[in-house]
């Protein structure tokens, strides 16, 4: 059958003297490198082109968008804008505070009044309203508030925040300290303290995972071709996303995680690709396009269904009808689009052009033409013979440390994301101390005028809430009144939730509570519920793609089901870290008793798409040896020999990545170091190299059985050269 097979492809055309004919990728490669000229020019021009844009990418995208579109607060907050001179959830707040007598004279009298004219002059800025007795100026008359209303969406909120809060700041001395804070303002002080720590992180990861990279590869050179066509497709998608920012706000945590992700999987494609090509080229002495013609066609293929698989998964999230988790699993799919166009076009020009020097600057003791490992295939063979104690004992492990998923608690961030110095987290401290607990999250009811007695009265009448402002008539004329509330509790305390559920079912009809405490909670409900839908999603697309790819449904399958035990291990793993704060001081946050509410939907897709990843290039390789040799015991064994070496070196370059991004900043960009970290140590080194070839190994034959009719639906695809 294979001399038959030999026959047909030498009877075919074959002018680049490849010996067979190759697949759609393989003739991908072989067209790049007769066009290699219009690839480099197509290149430079998308990356010198959407490059230009990059550098305004942080200034640019907006830091709001984390609210749940269609939900009451976001109704309140948009009625607030249109008809109460903008003192709406986005509105800013600057706090002004006296440690030398009443704030209203000498020194603070002045600094008020420099405020107010700053805030005045800002054209985006709707009305500013003065501090008022018995609302916005504390009892012992030491701290004032000026309400600077919201004349722009939330978006340009925090724009408006960006460019006053340093001038504002600037008027503190001799006594006064002026603090502005409120939503608008909070995203702002994060979106400063994460863009400084993925900084910092940038200058730690790089250098770690070069350094990965060079004892993985033996060559100094080869190493570096994955950072650089990562770096290429970031840059590319970093100005491709300025330039959708002008069309669809784009939230800038979409560039902070595209860029984590695609670093840590375009590193994965890239060394996929490398190391199967030296192999080629100086293992089985084939020609430099000969070479290009297997790499893409094996390698090539993996790479592709690998991510095409992460895009799907990353896609289920755009079900949460929020635009900041919309906008940021887009971010992350257009960034890792742009590394895989990279990695099947531009890497294999590169590499075809280097040829041999890809191993310049190369270790004495790399055998630069190994690409079976002896070490892998002997750790196979230990697998082999002793599967049900290597499994349990994984198995255990991973069940081990998912048990604490089970306790795990989730909310909306509190104030204490932000550096305790920040401007928003003093002034929300020094309004507590004014004002309340509850007054950072002063609540917004906005209702009929004809309900606005029964309203108030129903608010003062509540457990729940410590005072309510007089009704506040709309200013364009419209029958609607605007009444304030403060609660009694913080916003971040789990009570406030009943009592807006309370308020929501008691208060008239036409009554609509909302408020920049609201919107969080409105947001978590919202996660919530499109939790399980979006991990139902992802569970069912990726086992199709595993099907389609591989045309087995047991090994598909269990390759789906095995993902989740290192996505439950990582989320317990999450609950101890942050929940019950072990090892908060060496990692430098203050607890919250909680997981930030967008975490388990939005990692678990990411860690899905990563633990696919890992998958799809085991088990690609695994099926690639079964078609060879038909026998279960050499697509085990040579799948790890084969590709256990690059899974371990991917998988530590994506540890090192998430880790190092998991040492400094804020909260959220540690919770995501940290889980993502977690969860691809646990995927690599426990379930793709221990879990699944066992797996592989107990199912035998059958892993690799697909139904007659099932392979006539599905398109034939293979993973055998030649």
């Amino acid at each position: 059958m294979t001399s038959t097979a030999s026959r047909r492809h030498a009877a075919r055309p074959d002018p680049d003297g490849l010996g067979y004919q190759p697949g759609p990728l393989g003739r991908l490669g072989v067209w790049v490198t007769h066009h290699r000229r219009l690839t480099a020019v197509v290149w430079l021009l998308l990356i010198v082109g959407l490059g230009a844009f990059a550098p305004k990418v942080e200034a640019n995208l907006s830091g709001a968008g984390w609210q749940a579109d269609g939900s009451e607060s976001v109704a309140v907050r948009e009625v607030a804008q249109e008809s109460f001179g903008g003192n709406a959830s986005s509105a800013i707040q600057v706090v002004v505070h006296s440690t030398d007598g009443p704030v209203t004279e000498g020194r603070g009298k002045a600094v008020l009044s420099e405020a107010t004219a700053l805030l005045e002059d800002e054209p985006r800025i709707a009305e500013v309203i003065a501090p008022q007795s018995g609302a916005t100026l504390s009892q012992d008359g030491e701290t004032a508030v000026i309400l600077a209303g919201a004349g722009a969406d939330p978006n340009e909120m925090v724009r408006v925040a960006d460019d006053l809060k340093g001038e504002l700041e600037a008027l503190s001395g001799d006594g006064v300290e002026v603090n502005p804070t409120g939503a608008s303002l909070l995203w702002s002080d994060f979106n400063e303290a994460n863009l400084d720590a993925m900084l910092t992180s940038e200058m730690f990861s790089w250098p770690v995972t070069l350094a990965i990279l060079v004892l993985a590869f033996g060559a100094l050179v080869a190493a570096g071709l994955p950072l650089i066509l990562t770096l290429a497709g970031l840059v590319a998608s970093a100005g491709s996303l300025v330039l959708i920012n002008e069309l669809v706000p784009v939230s800038i945590w979409a560039m902070n995680f595209a860029m984590m992700f695609a670093l840590a999987l375009g590193i994965d494609y890239a060394l996929f690709l490398v190391v199967r090509f030296r192999a080629a080229r100086m293992g089985h002495h084939e020609t430099p396009r000969q070479a290009i013609a297997e790499t893409m066609d094996t390698a090539g293929k993996a790479v592709l269904l690998s991510g095409i698989t992460v895009l799907v998964s990353l896609s289920a999230v755009m079900l949460v009808p929020s635009p900041s988790f919309r906008s940021m699993a887009g971010g992350i799919m257009l960034a890792v689009t742009f590394v895989l166009a990279a990695t099947l076009t531009l890497l294999p020009l590169v590499l075809f052009k280097l040829d041999h020097r890809i191993n310049k600057l190369a270790l004495k003791w790399v055998h630069t033409g190994e690409h079976r490992s002896a070490k892998f295939a002997a750790w196979g063979e230990r697998l082999w013979k002793r599967p049900i104690a290597f499994g349990l004992a994984s198995l255990v492990v991973l069940l081990a440390l998912a048990a604490p998923v089970l306790g795990l608690r989730t909310a909306m961030p509190s104030i204490q994301v932000l550096p305790e110095d920040a401007s928003a987290r003093v002034g929300y401290d020094q309004v507590k101390d004014a004002f309340g607990d509850g007054a950072p999250g002063t609540l917004q009811v906005i209702a009929k005028t004809s309900d606005a007695k029964a309203t108030t009265a129903a608010l003062a009448d509540d457990d729940g809430i410590a005072g309510a402002m007089p009704a506040q008539p709309a200013a364009d004329g419209s029958d609607l009144v605007l009444i304030q509330a403060v609660p009694t509790v913080d916003p971040s305390d789990p009570e406030l939730g009943t009592t807006v559920e309370r308020l929501r079912a008691e208060l008239p009809e036409s009554a609509q509570v909302g408020g920049a405490a609201v919107e969080n909670l409105d947001l978590k409900a919202q996660l919530d519920e499109s939790t399980p839908l979006v991990i139902g999603v992802v569970l069912a697309l990726g086992f199709l793609l595993l099907l389609v790819a591989l045309q087995a449904p047991l090994i598909s399958l269990l390759g789906t089901l095995a993902s989740l035990l290192s996505t439950g291990a990582a989320f317990g793993v999450a609950r101890l870290v942050f929940q019950e704060g072990y090892g908060a001081g060496f990692l430098g946050f203050e607890s919250q008793g909680f997981l930030d509410a967008w975490a388990p939907v939005f990692f678990f897709a990411m860690i899905f798409a990563i633990a696919m990843d890992y998958t799809v290039f085991l088990l690609a390789s695994a099926k690639e040896h079964y078609e060879r040799s038909g026998d279960p015991r050499e697509a085990m064994v040579g799948s790890l020999a084969h590709s256990g070496r690059v899974i371990f070196a991917a998988g530590a370059v994506m540890v090192a990545v998430f880790f190092t991004f998991a040492l400094s900043g804020p909260l959220p960009p540690k919770e995501m170091g940290i889980v993502l970290g977690v969860a691809v140590l646990l995927d690599a080194f426990l379930v793709r190299l221990v879990l699944l070839p066992v797996m592989l190994r107990l199912t035998g034959r059958a892993a690799w059985w697909s139904p007659r009719w099932l392979t006539r639906v599905l398109p034939k695809i293979t993973f055998s050269h030649g």
